[in-house]
C-alpha cells in the first residue's frame, strides 16, 4: 500500500509518498493538490520524513537518516546514490557525478537521471550545478533550487559594495 501526506514548507507544498519498506516520492506540487483527507495511520518512514523536513527547514538538521524506495533504473538509483553523498552546504557539477558514476560521455545520462530523481531535497539533486557554477535545471524550478543551496550557506549573497 502506497501513504501519502503534504507538508507546507518555505518553498510551497510538499507531497511526500512512500510505503512500509522507506520513502517513494518527496516533490513539490500545488496548492490544489493537496488533500486534507488521511484516512489512515502513516508508517513510520512517512513520520520519520515529515519530521525531518521540519527540522531542516527550521535551519536544525543537516543530514537525513531515512529509508529511501525509490522506484528508477538501476542508473538512475547510482546517481541517486552519488548525489547522497553530496555534503550539505557544498554543491558538486554534472560532470564530476557523471564522471564518479559512469564516465564523463554519461553527462547528459547523469543529468537526466538527476531531473528525474523522485526525492527532492532529501536525495540532494539541488546541489548539482553547472561547471561553470551556473545554476542550471532544477524540475522544481530555479529559484527553488536557489533558495536551497542559500538556505544550506552553498550560495551567498555578494556583499553590497558602498556607493559613496
Amino acid at each position: 500500500m502506497t501513504y501519502t501526506t503534504y507538508i507546507d514548507s518555505p518553498l510551497g507544498p510538499l507531497r511526500i509518498s512512500g510505503t512500509d519498506q522507506g520513502v517513494t516520492e518527496v516533490r513539490f506540487c500545488e496548492a490544489e493538490e493537496v488533500s486534507t483527507v488521511q484516512t489512515t495511520a502513516l508508517p513510520a518512514c512517512l513520520s520519520d520524513c515529515v519530521q525531518q523536513l521540519e527540522e531542516y527547514f527550521a535551519g536544525e538538521r543537516q543530514d537525513f537518516d531515512l529509508v529511501l524506495a525509490p522506484a528508477g533504473t538501476t542508473f538512475q538509483k547510482q546517481v541517486w546514490q552519488e548525489l547522497q553523498g553530496i555534503p550539505h552546504g557544498k554543491t558538486t557539477s554534472y560532470l564530476a557525478v557523471s564522471r564518479a558514476v559512469s564516465g564523463e560521455k554519461a553527462i547528459r545520462a547523469v543529468g537526466a537521471a538527476n531531473g528525474r530523481n523522485p526525492i527532492c531535497i532529501v536525495v540532494p539533486c539541488h546541489r548539482v550545478i553547472g561547471s561553470d557554477g551556473s545554476l542550471t535545471g532544477y524540475a522544481g524550478g530555479l529559484w527553488r533550487k536557489e533558495w536551497l543551496l542559500r538556505h544550506e550557506g552553498a550560495l551567498r549573497t555578494a556583499p553590497q559594495t558602498s556607493l559613496f
